[in-house]
């Protein structure tokens, strides 16, 4: 969805450096995947084609943070509370 983003934080010897990958357009996301020593982030279309792939070892990467897109509020949304019964 767009807006989703993914923080990486990677050790580059003598400090850190920062990455991000954000889907920048309506329909694309961002998918995060680790394995084999590799942690990739890849923006996909609707179709599931790759438009941007980012690949870290996984031995250097310090921090991954997904920052989901903000759903907006459907007027039909209502927070109920918790009833207790009995």
């Amino acid at each position: 969805m767009k807006g989703d983003r993914v923080e990486i934080v990677v050790d580059a010897g003598g400090g850190t450096k920062n990455y991000e990958v954000v889907a920048t357009r309506a329909g694309r996301r961002v998918e995060v995947s680790h394995g084999r020593g590799l942690v990739e982030v890849v923006e996909l279309t609707r179709g599931g084609t790759a438009v941007r792939t980012a690949r870290f070892l996984a031995n250097r990467v310090v921090a991954l943070v997904e920052h989901p897109a903000a759903d907006p509020a459907w007027a039909d949304d209502e927070v109920t509370p918790l009833r207790r019964t009995g």
